[in-house]
Formats: C-alpha cells, structure tokens, sequence
C-alpha cells in the first residue's frame, strides 16, 4: 500500500526514487573494492585521501555492485508486487537463487516468476552476507516477533545485512510508521536480534520523513521518537544521537568515522552512513559523502550505500556524478525499476498485461 501521488509530484518523486536508488548502488560501488581494508591500507594503496572514485577491484573491474544493492533491489521488486512479508520473502528467495545458480532457474513456482530475477547479470556472489544466507535457506520458523523482542531466525544475529536493503521501504509508505514497522518485520526474515531489525527499520523512517520534504537532521530525530516507542531501541537510539553530536563536531574525516564503530552490525552502518550525510549535506557535496562513507576501516560497501540511499532521496538523480552513473553495473535496470516504482504510486495507474508480466502477483 502507497498513498496515490498526483501526476504533478511524479516527476519529482520519481528522481528522488532514482536518487535514493541509484546513489545507494554508486556507494555499494565506491566502497566494494575496499570493504575489507584497513584505513592505513587503503591510504597506503590509494594515497592520502583513500578512494577518489571508482577503482578497479581484484577481478580487474570498476563498478561492480554488492549484494548490498542486489537485495535492495529485489526489495523494490517485492514493494511493487505486494507490500507485505509474505511477499518479500520470496523476492529474497529470488535473491537467493542469484547466489546459487549460474543463470535464472526454471519458473517452476510463483516464487521464480517476474523480470527483475530474469537479469543474468545479478547472477553473481558479490560478498552475500551469511545471516542473509542461512535465514532465506532455514526459512522462517513461526510466526514473527513483536518489535522489539528476538525473531525467529537468527535471533543474535543484528548484522548491517538488514540496514542496506530497507531504504526502499521509506519511499512510498502511507506513513513513516508504517515503513518502520515493515522494514523491521521484512528484515525478521533474515535477523533476529531486535537490534538489527529496529535499525532497518529506522533507515526506512529516516527515507520517508526525507521524502516529505524534510531535513535529514529533523529525519533523523522524528525517527528516535518513533524509536522510542518500541523495546530494546536503545542501541539503534544512541547510535543514532551519537552520529547526530559528532557531526556538530566539525572536521571530518575517518577516524571521526570510525569512532562510531566499524558498521558490521546493524546500528553503526546506520549511525556512519547518517553522520556522513550530515557533514556533507549540501548536493553539491554528495561526491565528498561518499568518499567518506567509504575510507575508513570497516565495512565500507554498506555505509557508502546506505549514505547514498539517504542522499539520494534528498536531491534526486541530478545530484549524482554522472562521470560515476556512467560505469555503474545494472544502471539501466535500476533506473527502469525505480521508475516502475514511482509509477504505481501516482493517481490512476493501470494494472496492464504488460505490467503483470513483470511484476507477475502485484
């Protein structure tokens, strides 16, 4: 369920869906490369201010996507087939058949229907995450649990893995409770430890408050009420506040970033991803967030994508440099995709064959 967009606001949200889309893909890409590496190596490799830009990776490529944006993507595809964790669950299903087969399987089932798992080019292990892995091959065992007490699979697990796929969540929701509550019951597929879901949660909360217009600070601070509501928030609250105080701080720079934590797990990708996009708020400094979300010792990918996802939602596709949309991987299937999207949202969309065909259960 969305709320009907006029077709005036279309154009409009339909960039900022590109944005988010498109800038969270471009920081899984900057960051990809260097995911495992220290600051000091990277500088050592890079030079003084780390990564610059796209770089090659160890396979000789530039550009190349993670499963960060992978999953994000089969998120969006679940969004517009049914908004609902059913649903979702089998778009990761979809995911999960990227990760285990060479090429798309037989349609055998409702789960291998739709044209997003049609893409040969998702078909590649780019570093999955094992939470994600075992929860989609375990399957859910009962029912999910009240936010805020453990879930049923991987129930200590509070891995970033349910942080950089839930920005889609934010951005067509009828509120921004309803985003965070089913971020947090979609990301239960995978992670259980309340932590880890509730931060999922509070990205998809931060996206749509950005959608309405507002600033990410205020974003940022609407969402810890909404927080407040639910047990065991603590962690993803202060994570969230201590971004917020070292952002007024002045002078970034990584080992700033790395105070916050080294983003493994759930709340410290949230918190880097977010104290970056507050030092550089501005669109003409959405290249410079980037590259700090990802030059610092930790698991880089994932801040970079879920700083580009919050950026993005900000300023729209404009903001983002075209010299680096240029080389990025799937591009042209981002872009159709969130454009698929933005259209199910605006005021009298038609439900056409066509439309079924990609999008089979919608």
């Amino acid at each position: 369920m969305s709320v009907p967009r006029s077709t005036d606001d279309l154009p409009d949200h339909r960039s900022r869906v590109r944005g988010c889309l498109l800038g969270g893909a471009l920081g899984d890409a900057l960051g990809a490369p260097i995911e495992f590496e220290s600051i000091r190596r990277i500088r050592g490799q890079y030079g003084p201010a780390g990564v610059t830009g796209l770089v090659t990776d160890w396979r000789g490529k530039v550009g190349l996507i993670t499963d960060d944006t992978q999953m994000t993507l089969f998120t969006v595809e679940g969004l517009i087939r049914r908004p609902e964790v059913a649903a979702m669950r089998r778009a990761y299903l979809r995911w999960l058949d990227t990760q285990q087969h060479p090429s798309p399987p037989p349609a055998d089932d409702v789960v291998r229907t739709g044209w997003l798992r049609e893409q040969q080019w998702l078909y590649a292990q780019r570093a999955p995450g094992n939470a994600c892995l075992s929860g989609l091959r375990n399957g859910l065992a009962g029912d999910l649990a009240p936010l805020g007490a453990p879930g049923p699979v991987n129930p200590g697990s509070k891995g970033c893995g349910t942080v950089m796929r839930s920005a889609p969540f934010g951005l067509g929701a009828p509120s921004p409770r309803h985003a965070f509550e089913l971020a947090a019951e979609c990301a239960q597929i995978t992670h259980g430890h309340p932590t880890g879901y509730l931060a999922g949660g509070a990205l998809a909360a931060i996206v749509h408050f950005l959608m309405e217009g507002g600033s990410l600070a205020e974003a940022v601070r609407r969402t810890t009420d909404l927080l407040a509501a639910y047990p065991r928030h603590e962690e993803t609250t202060r994570a969230l506040r201590a971004a917020v105080s070292l952002a007024l701080e002045g002078d970034p720079g990584p080992e700033k970033v790395e105070s916050l934590g080294e983003a493994w797990i759930a709340e410290e990708a949230l918190a880097i991803a977010v104290y970056c996009a507050l030092v550089y708020p501005e669109a003409r400094d959405l290249p410079q967030a980037l590259l700090l979300a990802v030059n610092h010792s930790g698991d880089s990918d994932s801040t970079g994508a879920i700083c580009g996802n919050l950026l993005g939602a900000i300023h729209g596709e404009t903001a983002l440099p075209a010299e680096w949309l240029a080389r990025l991987e799937g591009r042209e299937v981002t872009i159709e995709l969130a454009d698929d999207f933005a259209a199910k949202s605006a005021e009298g969309h038609e439900v056409t064959e066509a439309w079924l065909g990609k999008y089979p259960d919608s």
